[in-house]
This record gives structure tokens, sequence and C-alpha cells, in this order.
């Protein structure tokens, strides 16, 4: 594992196309494109992959709106239907949070099985700044958007439809999303599903998820002390480990 953090500073990266829309769904007209995104576009600045931990916070609606989801929290006007219907299904208190057992049932209702590890990946990286154990609303909006494109990218590169993606898959996937991975790296992620049985590793949906979700972690973590986008930064110690630590222990 020591390999692989050593050689994040020297990852290169190219900003992704932005999420690809429902073909089949518009927002009300009363939603604009701007207040109603859950993410944001990167800039032509951005060297670093998509999704940045500033850019999943849509303007609130009011607490009359029917995107409400009680104690204040909301879903931004214009978000899928779906997105909301799925957040109701599991919040069955109505507190308008959810934590990571309800959020894996949600999640997997959809998608398949996800692991409880997987699950508290992205509890971390979509975290709610006011709560570590839940979700509200607007996590749940920018989650959801995230893995509804990471989902598009696994299918189109499982190019014989086994529902899973070998090493040269993978790569091709992580770039596609903006992550440049060096193959020594690569192999240090892929040597984790790598149980033994002297078959050719590949990964399935769940694993997909928590591998990219790694890297997403690493790469925005690092890119918060790379201030000058130049692929490199100086650390402390206390600082490397709380990058570290919560990604590898999730």
């Amino acid at each position: 594992m020591s390999s692989f953090f050593s050689r994040i500073s020297s990852l290169s990266h190219k900003p992704s196309a932005p999420p690809m829309p429902d073909p089949t769904w518009q927002p009300s007209p009363s939603s604009s494109s701007s207040s109603s995104s859950s993410y944001a576009y990167p800039s032509s600045a951005t060297t670093y992959g998509q999704y940045s931990s500033q850019g999943y916070y849509p303007s609130s609606a009011s607490s009359s709106s029917p995107y409400s989801a009680g104690h204040g929290e909301t879903f931004a006007p214009g978000t899928h239907p779906d997105t909301i219907r799925s957040f109701w299904m599991v919040d069955k208190d109505r507190s308008g949070f959810i934590d990571e057992t309800e959020l894996q049932f949600a999640l997997s209702s959809v998608y398949g099985k996800f692991s409880l590890r997987t699950i508290r990946l992205l509890m971390f990286l979509f975290k709610n700044p006011n709560d570590s154990m839940r979700i509200g609303p607007k996590e749940f909006a920018a989650l959801w958007s995230c893995l509804g494109q990471w989902r598009a990218i696994f299918e189109k590169f499982d190019k014989d439809r086994s529902g899973r993606i070998d090493s040269l898959e993978l790569r091709d996937a992580l770039y596609s999303l903006g992550y440049a991975i060096p193959p020594p790296v690569l192999q240090v992620l892929l040597s984790k599903y790598n149980n033994g049985n002297g078959r050719k590793v590949e990964l399935d949906f769940d694993s997909f998820v928590e591998c990219g979700m790694i890297i997403k972690g690493l790469t925005e973590k690092f890119k918060d002390k790379d201030s000058r986008r130049t692929g490199t930064a100086t650390l402390s110690y206390d600082t490397f480990m709380s990058m570290i630590i919560p990604l590898i222990v999730s």
C-alpha cells in the first residue's frame, strides 16, 4: 500500500466531461439550470478529476417547496423525481437524513449489492458537514448523480456485458472520469481484489465504485493542498495521515 500513496503526487489528471443528462426527463420550467445543478463542471483551469467537494451544494429551496425533506433540508428545484423518491423510500422517520444502512438499501435497490465498506466511503466523501453519521437531501442528490455517471462509464467499458471489468478496462474507465493512474499504482489497487485463485482480477460495479472513490478521495485531498495546481504539495506527517487513514479504514 505504501507504493500507492508514494505515487499520488505523480498522478496526472485531465478534466472529464460533464455528466450525461437523462434524455427522458426535463426539470420543471420554473427551475433554472444554474441553480438546480447538484454538481460543478470543472473550469478550464482545472487539472484534477471531476466532482470537487465545493461543487456539490445547490442553492436551498424555500421551506414550503415540494422538494423539502424537513428540518430545513431541501432538494434543489429541478432534482430528478427518481432521486427524491429513492431518498423518501428509505427515510422512514421523515427526519430529512439517512444513515449508512438506509443508504445501502437505497443504492442496492437500484445498482445491485453494495458492500458496507463502499457505503462508508461514499458517506465519508459526500458527508453532511453538520452530521458525519448521516447525509441529507443535498448530499444524497450529489451522490446519486455521481453514481449515475459512474454506472454509465462502467457499462461503457464492460465490453462483454459480464458485469465485471478487468485491469485495462478499469484504467480506461478511470481515465474517462479524469484520473490518469500510473500502472504501478493501478496494480496496487487491483491487488486488493486478488483472491489468490490465479485468475485474472476483475471488478464488479461495487468494487469499481470502491476503487474509484479511493482515487477520487485522495485526489481531492491532495488538490486541497496543491493550491497552485503544480502536481506537488508539501505535507506534514499529521496532515498526511489524516488524509489517508479515513480512506483506508472506512
